[in-house]
């Protein structure tokens, strides 16, 4: 098989092209230009872990245990035991409090967590699923001094 100096030279561009290396990044900048982001960190958890059952059965909605003891750095794990809940502490029943987290997900299968880190002064604060309060499945979590 025989060649030509143009496919030769097609060929040549193609691998050009595609493979070869450069040595500046993609987008064209140094990569000593190129800052990183500050990433914010989230606090670590410094405590135990105090689990909470999410559970509908012939008694009702409930959180099991409803009343929490709890200090600063210690944390939550809402597990979804049957039913489907979530877990909220709502501006409307902790009046004056500020910075109360939105609601939770809503855990829909058997098994699923959502892990809150308690970072609450001390105090008393109310929790409850959303979809069920009216319901009853309210709880209480009091935060103490480390």
């Amino acid at each position: 098989m025989r060649l030509t100096a143009v496919t030769i030279a097609t060929l040549t561009g193609f691998l050009v092209a595609c493979g070869g290396a450069s040595d500046a990044p993609a987008g064209g900048a140094d990569q000593a230009d190129v800052e990183a982001a500050p990433t914010a960190e989230a606090p670590a958890p410094t405590g135990e872990i105090i689990e909470i059952q999410m559970i509908t059965d012939e008694k009702g909605n409930y959180f099991e245990p409803a009343n929490i003891e709890a200090r600063r750095g210690d944390t939550l794990r809402f597990v979804l035991v049957s039913g489907v809940h979530n877990a909220a502490f709502p501006d409307s029943t902790n009046l004056g409090k500020p910075n109360m987290p939105g609601s939770g997900p809503m855990l829909q299968l058997p098994g699923q967590t959502w892990d809150f880190l308690v970072e609450f002064p001390p105090g008393e604060y109310n929790f409850q699923c959303d979809p069920h309060a009216l319901l009853g499945m309210v709880g209480v979590l009091q935060v103490n001094d480390n």
